[in-house]
Order: structure tokens, then C-alpha cells, then sequence
């Protein structure tokens, strides 16, 4: 890289940092997920703004090709693995067996319903203009459904928490039904990236050196390939824990080159299989939340600190730095699918509370809080854009989707808090101080 190259790079990663946490501490202070500000700064710096006002700064500063545009690049995608990582780590002390039966009808029904009317949908709309470079149309179906029936764990989270129901009956519900669908689609997602990675970049992976090439074919084996990586991190996971012992002393920041090492090596092998990296950074996150020692929760609040001061900030005000609302922004489509995304969430979350015996107000509660899409939709529409399975401006749609429902859920809960249809008062324990400091880090 050319000095000039380097410098460059440089400027737009303070510029890119400097806007996100001004910008993410703004909506902060007026009690809105930072995330959403982060994305804005990003906004700022693109061609939606700064390109509009000084196109040739805009493009000497972040250019679409060349050393500065991969550096960038990189960051970018160091910071969605450390996301997905962190995503994974959230997923703790959750469950509670007296909220099963509820917890898996509206999992089921929530998450079931939304996701087939995705698949249908597609097969009545025109999809000229919504498929990527890659040109599948399985695989777009694929992330349509997944960004109708997908939930937001780490916007939610801080929404209630904002709120004061983080440690609630209603809270715990939605976390549950949270994590399952989180699990399930990022398999889905994973498949469909898979199904399109080796037309985009070249044959390359386990896939390629077995042939694999009809389309039946690759889902299949991407779908076996998805949840066998699951299956087998978690079992070196357990033969790890119970060799570790108390050798190793459990220093925090003497865990933390392991676990980084963990994420970027899980993200290594996904790509040899052909599955979505994000996946197997998000594999490691969950088998790190089974740990819950003051070890473990040392080692990712390490982790955890430093990428969400810098490496997250980033990842997100890219994606607000790939959006451009002058060029790629169909307002009538994205109003069309906002409306029918929400309508159809909605609606399934709360049959599915009312099949369980909920009362009709908590209920309505909870068909809007999972709504919201949050960080998830986001990077499902980053990862299928990165792929080439959507258009720049299904890309538009569904981060403003994602940003609408997260903004719609919090402005719901709070109305619910003022008329008295959803308590703050907890029948949950305070969690030990080792295990609970992570979520409340995690989510703010």
C-alpha cells in the first residue's frame, strides 16, 4: 500500500469512527438504540450526503475499488464477525422451563408463519429488480423470508433495558423466542450464501472438490454442512471445557487471543465449507455463553470492549456508507414491504401468544417488540448484498426496515410502560455479578 494509499485509509476511518459515536451517543441521549446513529453517521459520509455536497472528496476519501477500498473492506468485516461473536455471547440465561411451552409455540408460530409468506411472496412479485449479481433466485427467497421472520436480540435487549424490563417474565419471552429464531435463520442464511458463493468468487472449498453443483445439491449440502459446524464446535467446545480444568489460572485478558483466534479461525473454516463466515463467528459466540465463570465473562468483556469502541462502530457506519438514498431508495416498494413485514411478524407472534393463554395486551406487547430487526436485519442484508443475492436497493429496503421496526418497537414499549399494559416489576433474581455485567455490556 502507497503512503498516499495509507493515508487515505486512515482519514476515512477517523472520519467513519468520529461520525458513528457522535452520532450513535446523539440518539443515545434521546433514549434511541445507538446502532441506528452509528448507521447515520455513516449516511453522512456517503454518497447520499457528502457525495451530493463533495462528490470528488467523497470518492478520494472512500473509493469503490483499490488498496483503500480492501483495507476498508477488511474492517468492515472484522467488525461484522466480532458482532456475530458478541451476538453469540448474548445468548445466556434465558430460558426458563415455566416459559416453555410459550417460549416454542410463539418460536414456532412466529417464526414459521412469517418465513413461509416470505417464500410465497416471492413467487407473486417481480424480482427484476430486487436480485443481486449473483443470480439466484433461491437464494434471494431465502433472505426475503429470513427478513420478514428475523428478530433483533441485540436492539431489543437495549431497548428494555433502557426501560427497566430487562429482568422481566415479558423480557425473558422475547429473548427466548429471540435466540431460537436467531439460531434457525442464521442457518438459512448461511445457506443461501453458500448456495451462491462459488459462482461470485470462483470455485473454491470442500463443495468444489466434490462436485457439488446443481442447485438441489448445494442447499442440501450446504444445509448439512451449516448445522454439522454447529454440532461439531459445540462438541470440541464441551471436550474443551472439561479438559481445561483450573490449569490455566482463568486470566481474562490471557483468554481473549483465544477467543479472537476461535472467531477468525471458525470464520476461515465456514469459508472453506462454503457457509457464511458471520455464521461460524456467531457459532463460537454461543458456545462461549454456555461458559459462565468470571473467567469466561472477563475474557469477552475484553473482547467485547475494544470492538465495540472501534471495530462495530465501523462495521456500521459502512453499511450506512453503502447506502445511498438518492439513487437506490424506492420509496413505494420499501413503504409496500415495511408495511407487509410488520403486518405479517406481528400478526403471527400474536396468535401464537394468544394460542399460549396471553393476555391480549401482552400480547400486542410482544408482536411489536419482535418486530423490531435491529442489528440482525442489518447484517443479513449487508451479508446477502456482500454475496450478490440482493440489489443495492433491496439493500435500502431492508436496512431501513430494520431501522424503522427497531425505532417503532422502543416508541411501543414505552407507551405500554405509561398506560400500565407492561410492569417493570421482575420475578427474575438479580443475575450473579460475573454473568450479568456481560449482557448489560453487550446490549448498551
Amino acid at each position: 500500500m502507497a503512503p498516499i494509499d495509507l493515508c487515505r485509509l486512515l482519514t476515512g476511518l477517523v472520519l467513519l469512527l468520529l461520525a458513528a459515536h457522535l452520532t450513535g451517543r446523539l440518539f443515545a441521549r434521546f433514549r434511541q438504540p445507538s446502532v441506528i446513529g452509528e448507521i447515520v453517521g455513516g449516511l453522512f459520509l456517503g454518497p447520499t450526503l457528502l457525495g451530493q455536497l463533495l462528490p470528488q472528496v467523497q470518492h478520494w476519501i472512500f473509493p469503490k475499488q483499490g488498496p483503500v477500498a480492501t483495507g476498508l473492506e477488511l474492517m468492515y468485516q472484522l467488525g461484522m464477525l466480532l458482532l456475530m461473536f458478541l451476538a453469540g455471547c448474548e445468548m445466556r440465561a434465558v430460558f426458563s422451563r415455566k416459559d416453555s411451552r410459550t417460549v416454542g409455540v410463539i418460536a414456532v408460530v412466529g417464526m414459521a408463519a412469517p418465513f413461509a409468506f416470505g417464500l410465497l411472496a416471492v413467487r407473486a412479485v417481480d424480482t427484476s429488480d430486487l436480485i443481486g449479481p449473483a443470480g439466484s433466485t433461491t437464494a434471494l427467497t431465502l433472505v426475503i423470508a429470513c427478513s420478514i421472520a428475523i428478530t433483533s436480540i441485540p436492539v431489543i435487549s437495549r431497548i428494555m433495558l433502557d426501560l427497566g424490563v430487562i429482568r422481566t417474565a415479558f423480557a425473558r419471552v422475547v429473548l427466548s423466542v429471540a435466540v431460537l429464531e436467531d439460531i434457525v435463520l442464521n442457518v438459512v442464511l448461511s445457506v443461501a450464501v453458500g448456495m451462491v458463493a462459488s459462482s461470485r468468487h470462483g470455485r473454491f472449498g470442500l463443495a468444489s472438490e466434490l462436485g457439488i453443483e446443481s442447485a438441489n445439491a448445494s442447499a442440501a449440502y450446504h444445509s448439512v454442512a451449516s448445522v454439522a459446524f454447529l454440532g461439531l464446535v459445540a462438541l470440541a467446545g464441551l471436550l474443551f471445557r472439561r479438559r481445561r480444568g483450573k490449569a490455566d489460572g482463568h486470566h481474562p485478558l490471557g483468554q481473549v487471543a483465544v477467543r479472537v483466534s476461535a472467531v477468525l479461525a471458525a470464520a476461515a473454516v465456514c469459508i472453506y465449507l462454503g457457509v457464511a463466515p458471520m455464521y461460524g463467528a456467531f457459532v463460537i459466540g454461543l458456545m462461549s455463553s454456555l461458559d459462565r465463570d468470571a473467567s469466561t465473562s472477563g475474557s469477552i468483556q475484553a473482547v467485547g470492549g475494544f470492538a465495540r469502541g472501534f471495530f462495530i462502530p465501523v462495521y456500521f457506519a459502512v453499511v450506512g456508507l453503502k447506502l445511498n438514498l438518492v439513487h437506490d431508495f424506492d420509496f413505494g416498494f420499501t413503504a409496500a414491504f415495511l408495511a407487509v413485514a410488520c403486518v405479517v411478524k406481528a400478526v403471527s407472534v400474536y396468535a401464537g401468544a394468544r394460542l399460549t393463554k396471553r393476555p391480549v395486551p401482552e400480547s400486542v406487547n410482544l408482536a411489536i417488540a419482535m418486530n423490531a430487526r435491529g442489528g440482525p436485519g442489518i447484517v443479513l442484508a449487508t451479508v446477502a448484498l456482500d454475496a450478490g443475492i440482493i440489489s443495492a436497493s433491496l439493500f435500502t429496503t431492508l436496512v431501513l426496515t430494520a431501522v424503522i421496526t427497531s425505532l417503532l418497537a422502543g416508541w411501543w414499549l414505552e407507551r405500554a410502560i405509561a398506560q400500565g399494559t407492561l410492569s417493570r416489576d421482575t420475578d427474575l433474581a438479580p443475575a450473579p455479578q460475573h454473568v450479568q455485567r456481560p449482557l448489560d455490556a453487550a446490549v448498551s
